[in-house]
């Protein structure tokens, strides 16, 4: 038995004839109840294959109006492994909504969702978008089941188990707590949280990657900007002269003169700038070695050796550390991390690793083989590699680092420090010889099962895959 969503396909196993009758009837909607007792050999092959499709985020969830077969709210899961919850609910609890949580049009349908819920809530009941935005201010349940629109207390169970509503926990009190239970969550602004969610993989369902979904709407914009109008300025006139450049007293530093313009030598780094290429296959025989890695993580990320390592003003006078790396940092909080997924490496056991900036050392991690597996081999995909990278570089964010100093700022400067720390990688690996390739997308909620961190804490911004090239690169 399969199950098929586009190109796509699950092995669901083998199962009698029976089973596979009755699991059609998941085309319409099969009842709970209809087999979650598992008393029978039925019922529990159904329950097996219900759990199947669930792992890999194939189903949705139908609440309907009681005696009636007309949907209230269908459950759209959005990471793979979301089964509904319903923690118990008592007349005294105070909810509200949480401050990540929003109500948006998508095409026709009304959907609640937040960067923190394992699902999304399609609401058909407009009574029922009306009660839910009531609860901007915190509301005792024995309050709205008055309500003419309460929803039911199965509904908002779920709701609190998605982290949109949430108990205020304090007795008595009825005031808002932006922690949500989270410390970590004072440091999100909503507009970061939700970017972050979804802009990579691992907490939405939505599709990802080069879909080319305007192509058929608008011809691509130009590789080129149109030229503005007006007389232009050609710098080529001011170039340096090929002659100028082979002269042996040229040293890379110095200034000349030519046309009355000073210009200066193409230097080594310009070189690297120039050769520069993605490399996204890696040779097999022959694999990056422990010796290299060093040295690469030596000129890209470690903390300088001899690097001021002190205190500065914070807001309301508490100090803050910093310590200075190869490359600029907003604010100087270097808040990235690096993790590295070894592959193949002449020197290095096969595995998962905490780069320690500060000691220059590799700290190993222990971790499920198929979550490994699954790291290398959504970076393949990603790339459109014959095979996985030698060592792939997640790059991590401790958010709190900047956004305790930055609020509102600090996805957006954490993401540039991203690119900053890549194009180093990219210019270091071409000076040793090795091939990079930078990664647009990971999966931060593997991220987080792999390391044990909430991915609000510590997450994945961007990966980077490194080794020892075997064909021609893209100059991309």
């Amino acid at each position: 038995m399969f199950a098929r969503s586009g190109h796509y396909s699950v092995d669901l196993g083998a199962f009698r004839a029976s089973v596979v009758d009755r699991a059609q009837k998941l085309r319409v909607g099969l009842p709970f109840a209809a087999f979650s007792s598992g008393v029978r050999i039925t019922d529990k092959e159904i329950d097996r294959i219900v759990r199947r499709l669930a792992r890999h985020g194939l189903l949705e969830y139908r609440i309907a109006l009681p005696g009636s077969d007309r949907d209230q709210v269908v459950i759209e899961p959005q990471v793979g492994d979301y089964w509904p919850a319903t923690p118990p609910l008592g007349n005294a609890d105070v909810l509200v909504l949480s401050r990540f949580a929003y109500m948006r049009r998508r095409g026709s349908e009304l959907v609640l969702e937040s960067p923190r819920a394992g699902a999304l809530f399609r609401i058909c009941e407009p009574k029922i978008a009306a009660t839910i935005a009531t609860l901007s201010t915190p509301c005792q349940l024995r309050q709205l089941r008055r309500d003419d629109g309460f929803p039911g207390v199965e509904l908002l169970a779920l709701l609190v188990d998605c982290q949109i509503l949430f108990r205020i926990r304090a007795p008595g009190s009825n005031r808002l707590q932006p922690a949500e239970d989270d410390r970590s969550l004072l440091l999100w602004d909503f507009h970061d949280l939700l970017f972050h969610a979804r802009s990579t993989e691992g907490r939405h369902a939505n599709p990802l990657g080069g879909l080319y979904l305007h192509s058929g709407m608008m011809p691509p914009p130009p590789a080129v900007r149109p030229r503005w109008p007006g007389k232009k300025i050609d710098l080529r006139k001011s170039d340096l002269r090929k002659s100028d450049l082979r002269k042996p007293d040229l040293h890379k530093s110095d200034l000349h003169k030519s046309s009355g313009v000073h210009s200066r030598a193409i230097s080594p780094l310009a070189s690297l700038l120039r050769e520069r290429r993605s490399t996204r296959s890696f040779d097999f025989q022959k694999p990056i070695t422990l010796a290299e890695l060093s040295r690469f993580l030596d000129g890209t990320a470690r903390v300088l050796p001899g690097a001021k390592n002190g205190d500065r003003l914070g807001g309301a006078g508490q100090p803050e550390a910093y310590a200075a790396r190869p490359y600029p940092s907003a604010g100087a909080s270097y808040e990235l991390e690096l993790y590295l997924a070894v592959d193949r490496c002449e020197g290095l056991a096969r595995g998962f690793y905490h780069y320690d900036a500060g000691g220059h050392a590799l700290m190993p991690i222990g971790t499920r083989m198929h979550e490994f597996e699954a790291l290398l081999m959504g970076a393949q995909i990603a790339m459109g590699a014959p095979a996985v990278p030698q060592v792939l570089m997640t790059i991590a964010a401790r958010f709190g680092r900047v956004s305790w100093k930055y609020s509102s700022l600090a996805y957006a400067l954490i993401l540039k420090d991203v690119g900053v720390l890549t194009q180093t990688f990219y210019l270091v690996a071409t000076e040793m010889g090795l091939g990079g390739c930078a990664i647009g997308s990971t999966n931060i909620d593997l991220f987080a099962k792999m390391t044990g961190i909430d991915l609000h804490v510590e997450g994945a911004v961007g990966q980077f895959a490194l080794g020892r090239g075997t064909t021609p690169a893209t100059a991309d």
